[in-house]
């Protein structure tokens, strides 16, 4: 838990009437997890004092985006010297690979990330070139494994994530083990290489090695807009949207592991957040037909999701058998088994605590 303090961010939010990006200084008193805002520009309180409950302490962190009150705003920077003092290395930064060779083992890999403590701040699957490969890897360019290396990293989709934690580059590294698959199932056999590793190689997992190296790496995969295509197919497919409630509570890996464990295949991933704007665009299906519309918007424009392509024969009606009916209270008496029946929590959200169907 962090101390009695109040700590302070500076945040931008695109404002979408005038199209410009407006500056504020967000304050989060981590005593009673009330926050407040302060207008830079024209220099006055722009929200006071307040209980939000929409926004902890674990959600704020260089890049995150958070929500108050239909603004998402995307934090750009520390506030002041007290902040940055207390969290530059508490909330640090690294960079994840879940390789070819674990990319349907992504479920599983999620969920022991969360269950480590990690905060999933980027993730994206893709597709890396030979070249691309080489790139990323130049500093082992004429050792020995190289080419077989580049080869391998090239030769299926990835899972790029960027993990955030308390000393997370040491901590992501103490979880996926020793580089070579064969001494992790001797040294360290709970970690994800001894689990889902095959050789020297083919070893399921890469990480950051140092703050510089985490830098580096996280930007050249979530920095360069358009340079990786996507992995999805878009054929014999549906999307599976993991909502925002389910991705803060740290299970959004045991759901990909369901539908993994049902048949399907998860070709493509990434995460993102959505503007209200975006967000009632998507539902607009469901405006005037149920109730809970402006708070589904509200629900989906509350933190980050992560879009599936999920891919099998008659993949549409097939991902609905699988995620229940609508409502998760129905859906414990009548499909107990399913997605919204596990993870679901209420049809309704309540602002207090975030609730909401898990699936869409």
């Amino acid at each position: 838990m962090p101390a009695d303090n109040r700590y302070a961010f500076l945040v931008e939010w695109l404002d979408p009437q005038a199209q410009l990006v407006r500056q504020y200084l967000l304050f989060f008193y981590s005593i009673d997890g009330t926050v407040e805002m302060d207008d830079i520009k024209n220099r006055r309180k722009f929200l006071r004092r307040c209980e939000y409950p929409g926004i902890s302490f674990q959600d704020l962190y260089l890049g995150a985006t958070v929500s108050v009150y239909s603004r998402e705003l995307v934090i750009v920077d520390y506030g002041d010297e007290f902040t940055k003092g207390q969290l530059e290395q508490k909330k640090e930064k690294t960079l994840a690979l879940i390789k070819p060779d674990a990319f349907l083992k992504v479920g599983k890999i999620l969920n022991a990330i969360y269950k480590d403590g990690f905060r999933v701040g980027r993730m994206r699957s893709l597709h890396l070139s030979r070249g691309d490969a080489q790139e990323f890897y130049a500093e082992h360019r004429g050792k020995p494994f190289y080419d077989e290396l580049t080869e391998f990293m090239s030769s299926g989709p990835i899972v790029a994530l960027e993990l955030i934690s308390d000393g997370a580059i040491q901590k992501w590294r103490k979880l996926i083990g020793p580089t070579n698959t064969f001494k992790a199932r001797d040294e360290a056999p709970s970690s994800l290489r001894a689990q889902f590793g095959t050789d020297g190689t083919r070893n399921a997992c890469h990480g950051s090695d140092s703050p510089a190296s985490a830098d580096r790496e996280l930007n050249f995969f979530f920095n360069q807009p358009g340079r990786f295509p996507v992995t999805a197919r878009f054929n014999n497919c549906t999307l599976c949207v993991i909502k925002p409630h389910v991705v803060k509570a740290g299970v959004a890996g045991a759901i990909v592991d369901s539908i993994v464990e049902e048949g399907f295949e998860v070709s493509a991933a990434e995460m993102f957040n959505l503007t209200r704007v975006n967000a009632a665009e998507f539902l607009e299906v469901y405006k005037g037909v149920l109730p809970e519309y402006n708070l589904m918007v509200e629900e989906m424009s509350n933190g980050p999701c992560i879009a599936l392509e999920v891919r099998s024969e008659h993949a549409v009606q097939a991902m609905r058998e699988v995620m229940g009916p609508h409502d998760p209270e129905l859906a414990r008496v009548l499909r107990p088994q399913t997605i919204r029946s596990k993870h679901g929590l209420d049809k309704v959200i309540d602002r207090k605590s975030t609730r909401l169907n898990s699936s869409h």
